[in-house]
């Protein structure tokens, strides 16, 4: 029979592992109203990210910056750029609050089949 302590380490494991589990479905709980709100960013931010960008869920055919359907980019590298900017594309660090950027990352990734996975965490 493994001693005490032994059953707090187990019960430790087993909290973190169910508390992972779960995670991905608060996520998906509220998907709906992130992606609805990455769609308004999407078109209503100025300078707004419609005028450049070509994404077909947000019915915008910019000819400025990458066609995003055709580059299909993961969540991470939405973030990424939306915080730093990238070539002639600013950064919106300052304009953005971090929930308008995790919507828009989740609404361009979920739109064009990029992957959707969490923000990680910070240094």
């Amino acid at each position: 029979m493994p001693s005490p302590s032994r059953w707090f380490e187990l019960r430790v494991w087993l909290g973190l592992i169910g508390g992972l589990a779960a995670m991905p479905l608060a996520l998906a709980a509220d998907e709906p109203q992130q992606l609805a709100r990455g769609k308004a960013l999407f078109t209503q931010t100025q300078p707004a990210c419609a005028v450049c960008h070509t994404l077909a869920a947000a019915g915008s055919e910019g000819q400025v910056g990458p066609v995003l359907d055709e580059l299909k980019p993961d969540a991470e590298r939405v973030r990424k750029v939306l915080r730093a900017g990238l070539g002639a594309m600013p950064s919106f660090a300052d304009k953005l609050s971090a929930a308008d950027i995790e919507a828009l990352a989740v609404f361009v990734a979920r739109s064009t089949g990029g992957a959707v996975q969490p923000p990680k965490a910070a240094p």
